[in-house]
């Protein structure tokens, strides 16, 4: 049975200050591109493509235009680069950054990160782009209606 006198050294640190003694969110501080909120979400969204959908050769690059850390993926082996710009929900977009963000030459997510972790993808286009159809077991059931026929009193 584990109890509170047996914690070591690497225990010590305090479960809501393990992402600050993370080595990637280290890494992504050193780079100075965004403030602490910005550069959180990026851990998060990090966290989210590398652990939770498996997406390979994740890496961060700083935006010095945008002040900003965004992240580059790929979403399987031989699938083409993405480039994720990771925001606090409340931060806003010009179409400056946009822009900038549509020029890297790869396709974009944006990803809205939550006070509580919740994770938003939206996928940016330079453009109207169709939408892919809706995967499912769906049945045409037809256009017709049936109507009652009123009765006359």
């Amino acid at each position: 049975m584990w109890t509170a006198s047996d914690r070591t050294e690497e225990s010590d640190i305090s479960p809501a200050n393990w992402i600050l003694q993370h080595p990637v969110y280290q890494q992504m501080k050193d780079l100075q591109g965004g403030d602490s909120e910005q550069l959180h979400a990026a851990f998060l969204v990090y966290m989210d493509l590398t652990e939770g959908r498996r997406w390979t050769q994740v890496s961060w690059v700083r935006s010095p235009e945008l002040q900003v850390v965004l992240l580059e993926a790929k979403e399987k082996d031989g699938a083409p680069v993405h480039t994720v710009l990771p925001l606090p929900v409340h931060r806003s977009l010009s179409h400056r950054s946009v822009r900038h963000t549509l020029d890297r030459g790869f396709p974009v997510l944006l990803c809205a990160v939550a006070s509580d972790s919740t994770l938003v993808y939206q996928k940016m286009t330079d453009g109207l782009v169709t939408p892919d159809p809706p995967v499912g077991p769906f049945q045409d059931v037809g256009r017709r209606q049936h109507r009652k026929r009123r009765q006359q009193c």
